[in-house]
């Protein structure tokens, strides 16, 4: 079977989606299967790679650095040409659902992946506006816009209950609930636990407004102010960073910008006492598990979806302000070392990427298996 991924907002220094769409992408090559992916680009290229066919469409720039593919028209031409026996997966709520009803017109099985709440992204881009009253308008059409895209694809796949209260009331024809993974192999304690010195604070995600970047700075002002020493090392990009560069003035912060090799990511993972994921709209947080698969616990937002992913001694979701984050990271802190990372990374196994590969394939194969039955 040839699956197709069909991905807006896919570049080269894209995080979690880039990470979700890749890796089970090279889960289907594995598993026998075809993998053709489509995504945005400056120029039309198609070219053949160890990870299966990559298509590249014209592509309009947006915020961040991402693009977005603009018109169907071009997508649904691409599909018409590939042929055989086919699956699509859509990683996108914008430009790209016209593919549900031409996938239903040929009796192609489709997914949407969702990856984050509508809702509680344009709250968290734009808060002073939400909550001036927007958001009452907001809501009902957020709703509306999800129940259309529900009703276009054979299945809606979310990560975690927080991510699943979206369509809540909704009559999705199918909606399962599929956690993301961790590469535990990559992701992995190195080393022993440290000695004396500052504690070491790590935030490695985008630097952009939804994440909450800047209560991480913040909390490293609040703990030194208490006494408490401690370094921290930022791993990442984006619109906040000379903000942030200018709010960490005089602070024991490092930026690194963005890190595409991910072994070294995972061994600056794994040398901080304390990950930071202070985003309040995370559907569910791949930089969590891939702090916790290294051994270091994390403090998260008491919103959103990644509390699920927390475990006891495996890190604290606290309200995402800088005195809260200070908090989270003092009780951590006072947790003995080995234990608190034997749980991290304890609870980081029970998210193998194995388990949602199987489980999206199921999905992608059910037709075939139903027919063939």
């Amino acid at each position: 079977m040839k699956i197709v991924q069909l991905a807006n907002f896919y570049s080269p220094t894209s995080g979690g989606l880039r990470t979700v769409v890749d890796t089970l992408g090279r889960g289907y090559l594995a598993c026998g299967h075809e993998r053709v992916l489509v995504v945005p680009g400056q120029h039309h290229a198609s070219v053949r790679t160890d990870a299966g066919l990559v298509i590249t469409l014209p592509g309009v720039p947006v915020s961040g650095g991402y693009r977005v593919m603009p018109r169907s028209a071009a997508v649904l031409k691409v599909l018409d040409g590939i042929g055989g026996e086919l699956a699509v997966e859509v990683s996108d709520k914008t430009t790209l659902l016209a593919v549900g009803g031409w996938a239903r017109d040929r009796g192609v099985r489709t997914v949407l992946l969702s990856h984050e709440r509508l809702d509680r992204w344009i709250e968290a881009r734009a808060p002073r506006l939400w909550r001036a009253g927007a958001g009452r308008v907001l809501r009902p059409a957020v709703r509306g816009w999800n129940k259309g895209i529900a009703n276009r694809f054979d299945t809606v796949v979310v990560t975690s209950a927080y991510a699943e209260r979206e369509f809540a009331g909704l009559a999705v024809p199918a909606l399962r609930r599929i956690p993301l993974g961790v590469d535990l192999t990559m992701f992995c304690p190195a080393g022993p636990v440290r000695g004396a010195g500052p504690a070491r604070l790590v935030y490695a995600g985008r630097l952009s407004p939804e994440k909450n970047p800047r209560a991480v700075v913040g909390a490293v002002r609040s703990l030194l102010a208490e006494g408490v020493a401690v370094r921290l090392d930022v791993y990442g990009d984006g619109p906040e960073h000379p903000a942030l560069r200018k709010l960490a003035r005089g602070l024991p912060v490092d930026f690194h910008g963005h890190v595409s090799d991910r072994a070294a990511l995972a061994r600056a993972l794994s040398a901080a006492d304390v990950a930071f994921a202070p985003s309040v709209a995370e559907t569910f947080g791949l930089s969590i598990l891939e702090a916790m698969a290294c051994g270091t616990p994390v403090v998260t937002s008491v919103t959103g979806g990644a509390p699920e992913l927390l475990a006891d001694g495996a890190g604290v979701a606290v309200d995402a302000t800088p005195e809260g984050l200070a908090g989270g990271v003092r009780e951590i802190l006072s947790w003995p070392a080995a234990p608190r990372r034997a749980a991290a990374r304890g609870r980081a196994e029970q998210f193998p990427w194995s388990a949602t590969i199987a489980a999206m394939l199921d999905l992608h194969t059910r037709r075939t298996n139903v027919d063939s039955a």
